[in-house]
């Protein structure tokens, strides 16, 4: 998609896309970190705020206990009359200003000589202290009186409307101890009006909108920003009522006495985090809510404005960029179309100036150079390519040539049914160094001989060529095979300057006995399949390769064929055969080859094997020559 675009469009692109990437990444790692970082913070800040604010109901709470237990103390201790006791009373109200009243309800029999129990209630009436006196036995059964009796520990009663003031009673036995027998004789009781405390939660601000709410032990709203709510629902009702188990969760949290800091969704549906803490002394929780909104607005803030920032940067550095960009494109632009001129033969067309000492500058210098080269270069590339020409000419009828040499025509003595010989030569390149012969000694003894020449080329054709002709001479004389591979080595190695050698495999064979005599010159082991089947591979006779050194001894062999006794040569062309993946056909392959086209004609033999060669190189290019030829005898 980006290959037809230029190197100007790419460059600002690709810088863009990377700026954004990198503003991208510092904006969301500085968001994701400030946020973390502000939301530790409003927990600790939340959590400084609400135990403040509990330890100053802790304080209230229990300065009331305390006046409550001290008062129950001095009714325990002495044997005060109706008028003291009525003073205390009156005193402890008075002189204790968050106390609303302040009272004694007695068990029966335990009120002095009046035998019912009767309840005596000091309280305030604006600037007043009016005493109240309830003789019935109800307040037995009323949960200040009862729980606390039973219990014998100091109680709190859960919130209740009392003369239209949200109140809560604190509520302190006492005993008559005689005897070492303690007997209740009733119960010390103090009111206290939920308003300040209602005030004082209700004052609790988080952020901009966020509020406190206060529930009691069972879970009863005492302050919440929704009046409705106060008094007349429970943290599991509102749960009930909207199914909404995180309240419920929240709610038995709260009630447990835990402390915490939880991300909550308020009833509102709005997002928010909430603080809870557990006011100890009388079994209720507060807890601060404040919306994630506001949390977060100052982060949106600083990270609007930082995207801002980053747009503007971004925008004046891809204005450099487009700069720059023009700058280094522009001559490029100029030079391209001298280049296309170049290409299209006009090496006189003038190239725009270097304007810079840049790379732009540096590649307009170069191509000036280029020009002036390659203009010299197709002079002599013409003169190259005529002289190519005449090479190539030459090669082809050298090739004509070298092909012409060897024999091709099969079977080659039809009329000498003793045996069936076929060969097959595919050079690596056009001239190849790989040879085979075949030939009459005599009436009865034929030769024959294959050959492997070092290098390939119009050398190695021209060293083949004297390396037959040597040993066909020097085999018209009736020696044997090792005589002729030691003369035609003297004469190839005499003044070899080139080093050239080559490996010879020569063998002669009676016709009348099926005796072969045969030497081997550094050459392939041929391999010998008998009538019967399998395939045995001669033995390697260790001599050197023909013209490499002077003198060189050469070691006859025997071998009886069989008539149907067939013998297999080759260069090393066929087992170094490779394929794709460098692996080559191998000893092994080739013997297996053998084996599987054995009984068939000596043709179909060869034909088949190289067909097995090709199948196993593919379209892998070969780098030496293929030749091989099988020689079946047949006896008379």
């Amino acid at each position: 998609m980006l290959t037809n675009r230029s190197i100007a469009f790419k460059l600002i692109l690709v810088i863009t896309l990377c700026s954004i990437g990198i503003f991208t990444t510092i904006l969301g790692y500085n968001y994701y970190h400030s946020r973390l970082v502000l939301i530790k913070e409003l927990e600790s800040n939340a959590r400084n705020l609400t135990l403040a604010s509990v330890n100053r109901i802790e304080t209230v709470l229990n300065g009331v206990a305390k006046v409550t237990e001290s008062v129950a103390r001095s009714l325990e201790n002495g044997k005060q009359t109706h008028k003291e006791r009525t003073a205390l009373f009156r005193s402890t109200v008075a002189e204790n200003s968050e106390i609303y009243g302040c009272g004694v309800g007695f068990e029966r029999r335990a009120a002095g000589p009046n035998p019912h129990p009767y309840v005596s209630h000091f309280y305030r009436d604006h600037d007043k202290i009016i005493c109240a006196i309830d003789n019935s036995s109800n307040y037995l059964y009323e949960d200040w009186y009862q729980i606390c009796r039973e219990m014998e520990k100091k109680e709190w009663t859960e919130p209740h409307y009392e003369k239209n003031a949200l109140m809560t009673t604190c509520s302190v036995p006492f005993y008559d101890i005689t005897d070492g027998v303690r007997r209740p004789r009733g119960v010390v009781f103090s009111d206290i009006s939920l308003d300040w405390l209602t005030e004082l939660v209700a004052s609790l601000k988080v952020l901009k909108s966020g509020y406190a709410i206060l529930i009691s032990r069972n879970g009863t709203i005492l302050t919440h920003p929704i009046r409705e709510l106060i008094m007349n629902e429970t943290i599991f009702s509102l749960a009930e009522a909207r199914k909404d188990p995180t309240i419920r969760a929240l709610g038995k949290k709260m009630i447990k006495g835990n402390e915490g800091f939880i991300p909550f969704t308020n009833i509102n549906g709005i997002k928010t985090r909430v603080y809870y803490a557990p006011i100890p002394s009388i079994g209720w929780s507060l807890a601060l809510v404040f919306p994630e909104v506001e949390l977060l607005a100052e982060i949106k803030r600083l990270s609007l404005t930082g995207g801002i920032m980053a747009l503007v940067g971004l925008m004046l550095l891809t204005m450099g960029v487009i700069l720059i960009a023009r700058s280094i494109t522009a001559p490029l632009v100029d030079l391209a179309k001298a280049t296309t001129a170049i290409a299209q033969g006009d090496f006189d067309v003038e190239l725009p100036p270097a304007r810079s000492q840049d790379e732009a500058g540096a590649l307009t210098t170069a191509f000036g150079v280029m020009k002036s080269s390659l203009k010299e270069y197709i002079k002599k590339l013409t003169e190259t390519t005529a002289a190519k020409e005449r090479i190539e000419s030459e090669l082809n009828i050298a090739h004509d040539i070298q092909m012409a040499l060897l024999p091709k025509i099969f079977p080659p003595f039809p009329d000498r049914p003793e045996f069936d010989l076929y060969a097959l030569i595919e050079p690596a390149k056009e001239v190849g160094g790989d040879y085979y012969d075949f030939f009459f000694v005599d009436d009865n003894h034929l030769c024959f001989v294959i050959g492997d020449v070092s290098g390939k080329g119009v050398p190695a054709a021209l060293f083949m060529a004297v390396s037959m002709t040597l040993i066909k001479a020097t085999a018209r004389h009736g020696l044997p095979p090792e005589e002729i591979l030691f003369r035609v080595n003297n004469e190839l190695a005499h003044e070899n300057d080139s080093c050239m050698f080559v490996t010879t495999f020569i063998g002669m064979l009676d016709m009348e006995s099926g005796e072969l005599l045969y030497a081997n010159g550094g050459h392939n082991p041929p391999l010998h399949l008998k009538r019967g089947g399998g395939v045995d591979w001669l033995p390697i006779s260790g001599s050197l390769m023909v013209g490499a050194m002077e003198e060189s001894p050469y070691r006859r062999e025997r071998l009886r064929l069989e008539p149907g006794d067939s013998l297999f040569l080759y260069t090393d062309g066929v087992n170094e055969a490779m394929n794709a993946r460098d692996e080559t056909f191998s000893d092994f392959r080739l013997e297996r080859s053998l084996l599987a086209l054995q009984g068939s004609k000596i043709k179909d033999v060869v034909s088949g094997i190289m067909a097995n060669i090709r199948e196993f190189t593919g379209e892998a290019p070969q780098s030496d020559d293929i030749t091989m030829m099988m020689i079946q005898y047949r006896g008379r």
